[in-house]
């Protein structure tokens, strides 16, 4: 989580609740260490944020401290609960915990639409304790151009060890596919990653080729029955 997300998210957390939080409760929520809480609390008190409050105690937020309100009809705010609602059946659990913490923002706005419900089956939760490959591992590995060693199972049971420049994350409803310049085919290639069984950054990156080589790799998949073809990683 970016500094800038975090602290909105102490602004969030504070704002919600009439008691007072222990730096200790939001180092867990936040995922990060209680030092650092306690630099971004000094931080948002040193740009005027009333928080009040100290280590060892808790801190709270100060009654008519408000963020501007987002402007969204019903019909938007009902299109972006459901479009987030559908974020749990990727798979990507770095991106089903962005979504709630979205839904928190618009819960205001919200008016009880008990009618709208989004089904939980989908792709199979990327769970480290099963085993399984986060997929914010090939979001990072995206932005920031690197390349990755991954060990991948195909369709017929057939393992191979393959160096990819990951371009882009496909999301369909059973699976999520990443979109990669295979090193050991000379071409562009999909995988579910669900059958990558080890991911490992390494230290080549191909900065500057993403952008072009998502441009081409858009150039030869239009969605149509021969871009199917490629999607077995072979």
């Amino acid at each position: 989580m970016r500094r800038s997300t975090r602290l909105f998210e102490i602004i969030q957390i504070l704002r919600a609740t009439d008691a007072p939080v222990t730096a200790e409760a939001l180092a867990e929520k936040l995922e990060v260490s209680v030092r650092t809480v306690y630099r971004d609390i000094a931080a948002l008190q040193a740009q005027r944020t009333p928080i009040e409050g100290e280590a060892g105690v808790g801190y709270l937020m100060r009654r008519g401290y408000d963020l501007p309100p987002l402007n969204f009809d019903a019909e938007e705010v009902e299109a972006l609960w459901v479009g987030l609602s559908m974020l749990a059946r990727t798979g990507d659990s770095t991106l089903q915990q962005a979504a709630d913490r979205v839904c928190r923002k618009i819960e205001a706005l919200r008016a009880p639409a008990d009618w709208l419900q989004v089904a939980p089956w989908g792709a199979p939760m990327d769970d480290p304790e099963k085993g399984c490959i986060p997929v914010v591992n090939y979001r990072e590995a995206i932005r920031q151009e690197r390349k990755i060693r991954i060990t991948y199972v195909n369709s017929a049971d057939l393992q191979s060890e393959r160096i990819v420049r990951p371009v882009a994350l496909i999301y369909h409803i059973e699976c999520t596919m990443l979109a990669a310049w295979c090193e050991l085919r000379n071409g562009f290639r999909h995988f579910r990653t669900d059958r990558i069984w080890a991911c490992e950054l390494i230290d080549d990156h191909f900065c500057g080729q993403g952008k072009p080589l998502r441009a081409i790799w858009q150039e030869q998949n239009r969605w149509d029955d021969t871009a199917q073809s490629a999607i077995s990683g072979r």
